[in-house]
C-alpha cells in the first residue's frame, strides 16, 4: 500500500512553506479541507460530543494527519469521525462510522517524544529491515506493522481487531464494543470466573507464540477488552517475530504479567508450570478470521 499523496503533488512543498494551518485556506486545498472538516464534526466539538481541547486537537490533527484521514474519507473508509474512546501516550483511539457500521481508527502521535525508545520493537524484526529511522518514517512504520500484526493473528483465528486499511500514522480498525459504547479494558471490570479467562489467555500467548510466531510484548489487563463474555486482544503494534533478538525476554515478561494478574485474582498459578505450556503444550487450529499477512 503506497503512503504517497498522489493526488497532491505540490503539497508536500506547500505545507513546508506555510505557517500552520494557513495552508488550508489555499484555494486549491479548501474545498478538500472544508470536505475534512465535515468528517470531523465530532471532535471539532460542533456535534454531539464535545471534548475537544485545541492544543490537543492540533496535536493529533496535524497537516499530515488531515491528509491522510481525506484520503480514507475518498476511499470510503471513513465517512466521520465522532468521539474519543481511548486516548494513549502514542495514539488517540476514534469511533468512526462508515456505510458499513461504525469503525475505530487509531492515530498515532507524530511528536518526537512519543516514539522514542520503540524503535527496539522494529529493529531486529526481518519484516521491516532496512528502512528509514527518520522520525514520521517510523511512525508509518509502527502503523504497517500493527496491521500486519492485526492480519497475521486473525489468519489464525486470534480474538482482534480485523484491520480494514491504513495510511501514514492513521489506521482504521474494527470496532470493538456495541450501542452502550466502546468495549471496556480487562483491567477495569470484574469477572465471575476469571481462572477460565486465564486458560483462554495463556492460550492466545500459546497460539501467538507456536502458529503466529508472534509475542504480543506488551500482554496485560490494560491490552485486553471484553466483550460478550470474551477477551480481545488489542494493541498489537509492538509485537515481534520469534525472529526477533528480544522475542523470549518479551515471551516471558508477557506471561508473567499474565500469571501475575489471575495470582491478584486469588489464584496460586505458577509462573515456570504456565511458561511451559506456553512453550510446549500441542495449541488448537482456530478457523481464520480474515486474511494473513
Amino acid at each position: 500500500m503506497s503512503d504517497e499523496m498522489d493526488d497532491f503533488p505540490e503539497l508536500d512543498a506547500l505545507m513546508r512553506a506555510e505557517k500552520k494551518h494557513d495552508w488550508m485556506s489555499e484555494p486549491r486545498f479548501k474545498r478538500m479541507f472544508d470536505e475534512i472538516e465535515d468528517g470531523l464534526q465530532g471532535v471539532l466539538g460542533k456535534g454531539r460530543y464535545e471534548w475537544v481541547d485545541r492544543r490537543v486537537f492540533d496535536q493529533v490533527f496535524d497537516r499530515s494527519t488531515l491528509l491522510a484521514v481525506h484520503k480514507l474519507m475518498q476511499k470510503g473508509k471513513i465517512e466521520t469521525i465522532d468521539y474519543p474512546i481511548a486516548r494513549g501516550k502514542e495514539a488517540h483511539v476514534f469511533h468512526a462510522t462508515t456505510n458499513h457500521g461504525p469503525v475505530a481508527v487509531k492515530i498515532f502521535h507524530t511528536t518526537n517524544a512519543v516514539f522514542k525508545g520503540l524503535a527496539k520493537y522494529i529493529d531486529g524484526d526481518p519484516r521491516f529491515s532496512g528502512l528509514s529511522r527518520r522520525h514520521r518514517e517510523l511512525v508509518n512504520i509502527w502503523v504497517r506493522k500493527e496491521l500486519r500484526n492485526l492480519k497475521r493473528m486473525r489468519k489464525h483465528g486470534l480474538r482482534v481487531p480485523e484491520p480494514i486499511d491504513s495510511l501514514k500514522n492513521v489506521l482504521v480498525m474494527e470496532y470493538i464494543g456495541d450501542d452502550r459504547g466502546a468495549s471496556p479494558r480487562l483491567k477495569d471490570i470484574t469477572i465471575d470466573k476469571p481462572y477460565e479467562v486465564f486458560e483462554d489467555l495463556l492460550e492466545f500467548v500459546a497460539i501467538n507464540w507456536q502458529t503466529c510466531e508472534l509475542v504480543h510484548a506488551d500482554f496485560s489487563e490494560y491490552n485486553i477488552l471484553w466483550l460478550d463474555g470474551e477477551p480481545w486482544i488489542i494493541d498489537v503494534g509492538q509485537s515481534v517475530t520469534r525472529q526477533h533478538p528480544s522475542s523470549e525476554e518479551f515471551l516471558i515478561r508477557d506471561v508473567t504479567r499474565l500469571v501475575d494478574w489471575i495470582n491478584r485474582q486469588g489464584h496460586s498459578v505458577d509462573l515456570a508450570e504456565s511458561l511451559a505450556r506456553v512453550l510446549d503444550d500441542p495449541v488448537p487450529s482456530l478457523p481464520s478470521l480474515s486474511g494473513g499477512d
